[in-house]
């Protein structure tokens, strides 16, 4: 995919003012309420004409001010899911499902409903009236209808807002899955870093209808460390839960962790916040801790009294969030040898 844009587009008071190219997968688009990333969905997607500019994809025009052209969105072959379902409620899931396939050229449709179904777990749903669905349910059929449209590209405007915790990430694994499994990029647009981690490898940071930045996911997530009330994140993805003890040990990479949650039997993805991971320049004689992990720093970063240590451990990657006097006194650098101590009650299961 290559995706250009450069437009134009003043509302009231608001003026939207972006240029970026985009030429891989996954993108996001983060920034506050307010920042103009709606109206930009909005624009690419063809339901807002701006006042100048280009956008084109792949070649195709699909706005260009000074050629008068303004393809509608049934034109563009571009896939939008919304915070809302926008279902069609007189519809069963299965209606609703082919909808847009039906209406896609049969020499553009590469994928077939039933992928769709299975990737989506879809099929005890397909005979069911969509208002007798879950949040959850609604936006996975949502998802299925604009696949199979056999969009060039996905556009999705804050998804998951709305879904508690636990839908938001049963929701976000069948969102991975179709998007890998059938090879579309995507535009992800939310205010959530969690999201944006978990859904986008690199962002645009809007602020004020303008780009501010153009990152690579974790170098937002580092950021944030320092700006956010909530510090660093780390995601792990842990495999093969087994009992041990009283506790569980899961596959890390190339080792092993000890945690106190059990998991499923695939895939499990784990948040550790960078707090909980405690630094020793050796290895501590005795601790309660269940993981002690004799790590390298890689790097050093941050500012004020929040400093971010890079940790690589068998190839695997942490980061330990300390203060400034810990990193002086245990002579933190790069290339350092520590050892990360973390407790096994330290994991959260995300999905």
């Amino acid at each position: 995919m290559l995706f250009e844009v450069d437009v134009e587009k003043k509302i009231g008071d608001f003026s939207l003012e972006v240029a970026f190219s985009l030429s891989g997968k996954k993108y996001g688009i983060f920034g506050p309420s307010g920042s103009g990333k709606s109206t930009l969905m909005h624009i690419l997607a063809g339901l807002l004409k701006p006042d100048r500019g280009r956008i084109v994809l792949d070649g195709v025009p699909l706005f260009d001010s000074d050629r008068k052209i303004h393809l509608p969105p049934q034109q563009r072959r571009v896939g939008v899911v919304f915070q809302h379902s926008h279902l069609f409620p007189h519809m069963n899931v299965r209606r609703n499902l082919i909808y847009g396939w039906q209406r896609t050229p049969a020499v553009k449709r590469r994928i077939t409903p039933e992928a769709i179904i299975e990737a989506l777990n879809l099929e005890h749903l397909l005979e069911r009236g969509v208002n007798r669905l879950s949040g959850g349910e609604r936006q996975r059929v949502a998802l299925g209808r604009t696949v199979l449209s056999c969009p060039r590209l996905i556009l999705m405007d804050e998804p998951l807002t709305g879904l508690d915790q636990e839908l938001k990430f049963q929701i976000i694994p069948y969102l991975r899955k179709v998007l890998e499994q059938f090879g579309i990029p995507l535009l992800f647009i939310s205010h959530s870093l969690e999201e944006i981690r978990l859904m986008t490898d690199e962002v645009l940071v809007f602020e004020q209808g303008r780009i501010e930045q153009r990152l690579a996911v974790e170098d937002l997530a580092r950021r944030h460390l320092v700006s956010g009330s909530r510090g660093y994140a780390n995601l792990l993805n842990l495999t093969s839960p087994r009992p041990h003890g009283d506790l569980w040990s899961y596959q890390w990479g190339s080792s092993q962790l000890i945690l106190a949650e059990p998991g499923g039997s695939g895939d499990n993805l784990f948040v550790l916040g960078a707090k909980d991971i405690t630094l020793f320049k050796r290895h501590p004689v005795a601790t309660s801790a269940r993981n002690l992990l004799p790590c390298l720093v890689s790097d050093v970063f941050g500012d004020g009294n929040r400093m971010g240590v890079a940790l690589d451990f068998k190839g695997s990657h942490l980061v330990s969030q300390i203060v400034p006097e810990s990193v002086r006194e245990l002579d933190i650098r790069k290339g350092v040898e520590v050892v990360a101590v973390i407790k096994a009650s330290a994991f959260r299961r995300l999905y």
